[in-house]
């Protein structure tokens, strides 16, 4: 994390130089490797107020500070935001070291390869979870037409993200990143960790679905992501290319699922304004 703007504010309250009006909160210095003399992030003691993500949200190009909502672990108060389960030394690349094509590709190809020896599918039964692509990577999915503007898609998302509880315990978080996109990699957020234990490899995808589909991370869980979405896809062929690019991002959204085919996935987002995902 550079020119880490959280360093302004108090560990009891937002205000002070950048004159932010949060809630009761502290900064939290503890990683796995130990107490770092800057903060990795600020967290609110409690869950914020309705409308505050959007403010904070519109004054990121001033502060510095992306929001995000936090859920917490039902068996574990805190975690892993205040318990020493973030670290951002561990993540050894940037997002702008790759090529999000190129990562989505390569994580089809490990995602759609048939273990003969040690798979509770067979080699038809596995690739039919992919159909109508198989093993065939379809390469990036053409960018979506905004139906809003993003900024504005991503308030009213942490308005029903809230509201709905899909998070245990919401808090607020402040992170200091450019842009939304880089916040879990700034983190050291250890989500995917099943998977791949360089965030900034999924950071380089949100930078990409920023970008082609007005995404904005809204919401973070010790596994679980929270998107919204501007540009979603608005028919069923764009839809399913999308999708694959879901599975290859997280094929827990497929696997451990009730839409255990990424055709009957791919029925879920046509003009969804929100996308979440979740590596068990």
């Amino acid at each position: 994390m550079t020119g880490n703007s959280l360093t302004y504010l108090r560990d009891d309250s937002g205000s002070g130089p950048l004159s932010l009006d949060l809630p009761p909160g502290r900064a939290v210095h503890e990683t796995e490797a130990g107490v770092l003399e800057e903060p990795i992030l600020w967290i609110s003691d409690t869950r914020p107020d309705a409308g505050l993500w959007g403010s904070l949200q519109a004054r990121h190009g001033r502060t510095g500070l992306w929001p995000l909502l936090l859920g917490g672990s039902s068996y574990e108060p805190g975690s892993p935001w205040t318990t020493g389960q973030l670290d951002p030394g561990l993540i050894k690349s940037r997002p702008g070291d790759h090529d999000a094509g190129v990562l989505l590709a390569g994580w089809w190809s490990v995602y759609t390869t048939v273990d003969e020896d040690d798979d509770v599918l067979s080699a038809p039964e596995r690739l039919a979870v992919t159909a109508p692509f198989g093993n065939r990577w379809p390469g990036l999915a053409p960018a979506g037409t905004l139906q809003e503007n993003p900024a504005t898609r991503a308030a009213e998302f942490a308005e029903h993200l809230m509201a709905d509880s899909w998070l245990t315990a919401p808090r607020l978080g402040l992170i200091a990143s450019s842009r939304g996109a880089d916040a879990p990699a700034d983190l050291g957020w250890g989500g995917p960790l099943n998977y791949e234990n360089d965030t900034a490899q999924f950071s380089t995808v949100l930078r990409s679905w920023e970008e082609r589909f007005g995404a904005r991370v809204v919401g973070l869980g010790p596994a679980e992501l929270y998107l919204s979405v501007a540009a979603p896809p608005t028919d069923a062929d764009h839809a399913l290319r999308v999708a694959a690019e879901h599975f290859a991002f997280c094929p827990d959204n497929v696997w451990q699922s009730s839409t255990d085919t990424l055709i009957r996935y791919a029925e879920s987002l046509t003009n969804r304004a929100w996308w979440s995902f979740w590596w068990d």
